[in-house]
């Protein structure tokens, strides 16, 4: 294969509500050459002006490909400023010093305006507009096939999967009628079919399909190079964070990057502990909270939920809380600690909520801020765990323990958990499955030596039973990302249905 390979490009004109405008839109393969690379499609309308148009990654596919996509849009001006019309172009890829051009045999390319979509190179079917990414609430997939190069296609079908080929459905394309037309009033696409297909996917969160196109003599197959195409929801992420009370120098520009933080990295969950807001005896200013302000710095604020257990630093109501992207179901709070006391620094309260996570269904959440192994963790935990318990139902998708549990990872802490032998550690899970197989799935001997030099205190717990697998687990907030913002580095992690 070349290192850069035009698969089509479409050129369309429009006229709608009193607006001519022209859409023209790229896709091509390129070999993965290096991480650091730059895609761009070098063109020319019918002024003759050269202009350069870059590419984005659009997805990955077999035997070390990517598809790169270029999209430019022009409306037709009231000053009457022209479309640029027929389009010339090239492609271009530089990476490492080194420049590779797909430029039609030095020929250049050709696109008539208002062409619709020209195939070029040797695929036979080439799978048009495909994203993959699903929307959240989408359950209905249009699938839009181009066929050329080969004898007239009779059938075009899609095989698709939402179970990963546990179950195949079958879906029938229907051919579209081709009205792009010339300047001269001719259709442009002879040889070329366009056919369209719908599947109807409902709340699944992934789905895999291959094509296959009959014609009179053969039988021809698209799937990805191998690699079938797949579709999916975005992950559920998750992040915790103990947010040191106020105690920060420069405490605002730490809770403005906070909210950029979770804004840059799509999160949809924050557990936080170590909220605060003026003690004012006892009152508390909600204004002030550091959850809020951290919410309301957000471009679309989160729902939130937040409480406080006891007095922090001699001048704080100190809690916990949880934000959330999707809906509550239900809130709740409770002491965990025997101690109610707001002037004793372990009393602890917990927030839980439930969520109603998109194609996942209910998940439980509790922010926890649990005391040290000498000042009550045992008594806290266990209640958190009865607690947790009794919230989880049959519909109950997944239960998170989330948040700062004073207890480093193999201590006499972290064995009750273990020895509960219900929840289990998901950074572990993500970052080192190995050891995470042999405390928690084979309870080996001596398992403890494996954490010596993991010194976590923040953890977010999974019930065992939850529907729900972790794919990623990040440290966040540390010297190399984003920097510090409390005593306490941040954790994000990513979920997935089972």
């Amino acid at each position: 294969m070349k290192e850069i390979q035009l698969l089509y490009v479409i050129n369309e004109v429009s006229n709608k509500k009193r607006q001519t405008r022209q859409e023209v839109s790229f896709l091509m393969l390129v070999e993965n050459l290096s991480c650091t690379k730059n895609i761009d499609v070098v063109w020319a309308g019918e002024d003759g002006q050269w202009h350069t148009l870059p590419a984005r990654f659009h997805a990955a596919t077999g035997e070390n490909k990517e598809y790169w996509k270029a999209h430019a849009s022009f409306i037709l001006s009231p000053k009457h400023d022209p479309l640029p019309g027929n389009i010339t172009f090239a492609l271009r890829y530089q990476t490492g010093g080194d420049e590779f051009w797909d430029n039609n045999h030095n020929l250049n390319y050709l696109s008539l305006a208002n062409s619709g979509i020209q195939v070029t190179g040797e695929h036979p079917i080439q799978n048009i507009d495909f994203n993959d990414v699903l929307e959240s609430d989408r359950k209905l997939i249009p699938i839009t096939v181009v066929t050329s190069h080969l004898p007239r296609a009779r059938k075009v079908k899609i095989h698709w999967t939402v179970d990963n080929w546990a179950h195949v459905h079958i879906a029938r394309c229907y051919q579209k009628k081709s009205r792009a037309l010339n300047r001269d009033g001719h259709p442009v696409q002879d040889g070329v079919q366009v056919w369209k297909g719908l599947l109807n996917i409902g709340n699944a969160f992934e789905l895999q399909y291959s094509i296959c196109c009959e014609s009179e003599n053969d039988v021809v197959w698209d799937n990805n190079f191998g690699r079938n195409y797949s579709v999916r929801r975005k992950p559920l992420k998750v992040m915790i964070l103990n947010l040191h009370c106020y105690q920060e120098e420069n405490q605002d520009e730490k809770l403005t990057l906070i909210a950029k933080a979770i804004d840059d990295q799509g999160v949809d969950i924050v557990c936080l502990q170590e909220v605060a807001e003026p003690w004012n005896g006892g009152m508390g200013m909600f204004e002030t909270n550091t959850a809020k302000i951290i919410n309301d710095r957000l471009p679309a604020p989160f729902h939130l939920h937040t409480d406080w257990s006891h007095l922090g630093f001699d001048k704080y109501r100190e809690g916990v809380a949880i934000l959330s992207r999707y809906p509550f179901i239900m809130r709740d709070s409770r002491y965990v600690s025997e101690s109610r006391d707001p002037y004793n620094i372990h009393a602890r309260k917990v927030v839980m909520a439930q969520i109603a996570v998109p194609s996942m269904g209910p998940i439980n959440i509790f922010s926890s801020h649990l005391s040290w192994w000498e000042d009550g963790f045992q008594e806290q935990f266990e209640n958190l765990v009865t607690w947790a318990e009794s919230k989880r139902t049959i519909n109950t998708k997944g239960t998170m323990l989330c948040g700062d549990f004073n207890i480093k990872a193999g201590s006499k802490g972290y064995e009750l958990v273990v020895d509960s032998q219900a929840y289990e550690d998901q950074f572990l899970a993500a970052n080192s499955p190995a050891v995470y197989k042999r405390i928690f799935k084979e309870k080996r001997p001596l398992w403890q030596r494996d954490l010596n030099d993991d010194h976590r205190i923040d953890y977010i717990f999974m019930h065992k039973s939850s529907s729900l697998r972790v794919t990623s687990g990040r440290e966040l907030f540390t010297e190399q990302d984003y920097g510090r913002v409390s005593d306490h580095s941040g954790y994000l992690m990513t979920f997935e249905p089972i």
